[in-house]
């Protein structure tokens, strides 16, 4: 197995931040509520973020498509990528769910998700923290 390139890894990840972004899109718009404040005894509007359903069909794009579509996204499919179990063998779909949400996760809370992807920059394997976890790697098809 040949290790996939940093840089390839890179644009695919970038296309498939774009097509996650289209797609989910029309679920992140602000809405607003009315609610009382007590202390200035008046109605307010609050403004409400709509953007969970979003995360949600991000992860379920990253989740189903390298579970059931031979370890590829959209982006890695174009770039010639594709994940497998550190063994070479098909990525299983409890793998594929720890890898994106330990991803997920780390993209969530402040700057650790840079450090997961430095690490595809220091890491032999090229792998980043999210890999590992997973044991998965990112190979050329």
């Amino acid at each position: 197995m040949r290790l996939g390139g940093r840089w390839r890894r890179l644009f695919a990840g970038i296309l498939d931040i774009i097509i996650v972004g289209v797609i989910s899109s029309p679920f992140t718009y602000e809405t607003f509520t009315t609610v009382w404040d007590t202390d200035k005894d008046v109605f307010v509007r609050v403004p409400i973020q709509h953007t969970f359903l979003a995360a949600l069909i991000g992860f379920l794009y990253y989740w189903l498509l390298t579970a059931f579509w031979n370890g590829q996204t959209l982006g890695k499919k174009l770039f010639g990528l594709r994940v497998v179990d550190v063994g070479g063998g098909k990525v299983g779909v409890g793998q594929a769910a720890v890898r994106e949400l330990v991803a997920w996760l780390l993209y969530a809370t402040c700057c650790l998700g840079w450090i997961n992807l430095a690490f595809i920059l220091f890491n032999k394997r090229k792998q980043a923290i999210h890999d590992i976890a997973a044991r998965t790697l990112v190979v050329d098809v």
